[in-house]
């Protein structure tokens, strides 16, 4: 059996693997597997790679088999991960915000490859990726990240360096030649399961199971954590922490995962979002208000004076508000 890479990019990621995959070999010894923060966007990745790149490179295909040489760029909008030898697609819960996302494709790798995978995390803001490479690392795998130094958005590749046991650590000029080694490298007889390998595996089932929607929900929350006090940004569902993760990380009974950091990012927008809908309902009832002063008869000044005192009093509440929006923190990265 080959060896199977993966490479993980968000924010700069076009840049960096244009220039990553220009540089391969075109007798590229394993399947190379590649997930971009794209969300449901169109995307002209693999033609853009397919400029430079000598390999076969395309849009992943549910159920296409994995031989050396390709390269495979998971589509908008969908999960890409490997199960018995192929590729397969599923439009399942976002995770850490995004679909596709990274974590999943490597956690599903570390699983189904065990010491055959090598995961690979570029550039890229807050920290998917992380708990993929932990997986990968986990499970026997090789890991391998970009220099922060050397990213254009060094926060995922620190991210990896900071929580997960990481193999090599390089820039991008030097990961060609690293990568085309490791995909070549002969892979030793495998020898019985780590203990840690024992523990890791059924949790990894268990978490990718959630994101396929397949068996009892609650079952494999049980199985992997226990119950927090925050709701899914998502689907408002209650958010279950992951046992002993370094970042945290948190799931719901639908699916949806996040990392402390990106559950963070989401909780902010969300708050942005009502801080900026009460401005709303406040400049409407100050305007209704002031309409319901000019209507009323001209003998009822008490009652025009309550009117407009009462709009003053939403005037000032939307100047106050309007303030607090305006010094918003800037957004989690």
């Amino acid at each position: 059996m080959t060896r199977l890479v993966l490479i993980g990019a968000s924010a700069g990621g076009v840049a960096a693997l244009t220039r990553l995959t220009a540089r391969l070999p075109a007798d590229f010894a394993a399947p190379l597997l590649v997930v971009l923060h794209i969300g449901a966007h169109r995307s002209i990745l693999p033609e853009l790679l397919a400029r430079r790149c000598p390999l076969d490179v395309a849009h992943g295909r549910d159920g296409e088999e994995l031989r050396p040489g390709m390269l495979r760029v998971a589509p908008p909008d969908l999960h890409m991960i490997v199960s018995d030898g192929a590729l397969r697609l599923r439009h399942g819960p976002k995770e850490n915000h995004a679909r596709p996302a990274i974590d999943p494709l490597f956690r599903s790798a570390a699983l189904q490859r065990g010491r055959d995978a090598v995961g690979v995390v570029l550039t890229g803001a807050l920290d998917d990726g992380t708990a993929g490479l932990q997986a990968i690392k986990a499970m026997g795998g090789t890991t391998v990240v970009q220099d922060p130094a050397d990213a254009e958005e060094p926060s995922m590749p620190a991210s990896a360096l900071r929580h997960a046991q990481v193999d090599h650590c390089l820039p991008l000029e030097q990961m060609p030649g690293l990568l085309a080694e490791l995909a070549a490298a002969s892979i030793p007889d495998e020898p019985a399961p780590a203990p840690s390998e024992q523990k890791v595996k059924p949790e990894l089932a268990h978490e990718l199971a959630l994101m396929q929607g397949t068996g009892e929900a609650v079952q494999h929350l049980q199985a992997i954590g226990h119950p927090s006090m925050f709701t899914c940004p998502e689907c408002q569902g209650g958010l279950w922490e992951v046992h002993g993760t370094s970042p945290r990380r948190y799931r719901c009974h639908t699916g949806h995962g996040f990392t402390e950091r990106t559950l963070l990012h989401a909780m902010s927008n969300r708050s942005d979002d009502a801080l900026w809908g009460a401005l709303r309902a406040l400049q409407e009832k100050e305007a209704m208000l002031a309409h319901a002063a000019g209507q009323l008869d001209a003998g009822d000044d008490a009652g025009r004076m309550r009117a407009v005192a009462a709009a003053r009093r939403v005037a000032r509440q939307v100047h106050t508000l309007r303030q607090l929006l305006q010094r918003a923190p800037p957004p989690i990265e």
